[in-house]
């Protein structure tokens, strides 16, 4: 079972896989967005069928007041979509401050030749690494929580079986215990 974490920009789309038992996110690749979300699910249905993927993980660009905007509403049509053309089940995380934190694991931009400011290919694997880690956060973000849940049901499950096993224990001591009579054999023959 896969998963894809996609970060879908303007001009860009990050992505990462989470693969394995426990699954971990990783960093994948970086497309470049397509005229159209037919091509887009071009280049991914390439990804998907490569690496088993089962379900894409979308960022959704919340607004900073917790709100859907604009915004958010452009990922949701694009990524149903893709959903729709891919056949795959879409899970949507918030992916507010996730290029933030995506930079500072990156790091500072590289300087140019000469100590100069960073050419533009190093300008472009720069955002693109970017957005590969910020795919990277939001799939990890959705695996995190998944996880945090399923400890919970968990815990919920092992309360209810204590609780059981409690009642159970209760009953069986408070019960009347039996005396020990002969038991008596009718005889039907009679």
């Amino acid at each position: 079972m896969a998963l894809l974490g996609v970060d879908l920009g303007e001009r860009r789309i990050g992505l990462a896989v989470a693969e394995g038992e426990p699954p971990r996110a990783v960093p994948l690749t970086t497309l470049p967005r397509r005229a159209s979300v037919a091509a887009d699910v071009a280049d991914l249905a390439r990804i998907v069928t490569e690496r088993g993927i089962v379900e894409l993980v979308i960022g959704l660009p919340f607004e900073a007041s917790g709100i859907e905007g604009p915004q958010a509403r452009s990922t949701r049509a694009w990524a149903d979509e893709v959903g729709r053309l891919l056949a795959l089940p879409l899970a949507y995380r918030d992916e507010r401050l996730t290029s933030h934190l995506a930079e500072g694991r990156v790091g500072a931009a590289k300087r140019g030749r000469s100590g100069g400011p960073p050419t533009p290919a190093q300008r472009r694997a720069r955002r693109e690494r970017v957005d590969r880690e910020a795919a990277t956060i939001i799939l990890q973000d959705e695996l995190d929580a998944r996880s945090r849940e399923s400890a919970s049901e968990r815990d919920r499950e092992n309360a209810t079986e204590s609780a059981a096993e409690r009642d159970r224990e209760t009953a069986h001591e408070s019960a009347p215990e039996r005396a020990d009579v002969p038991e008596r054999r009718v005889d039907s023959a009679r």
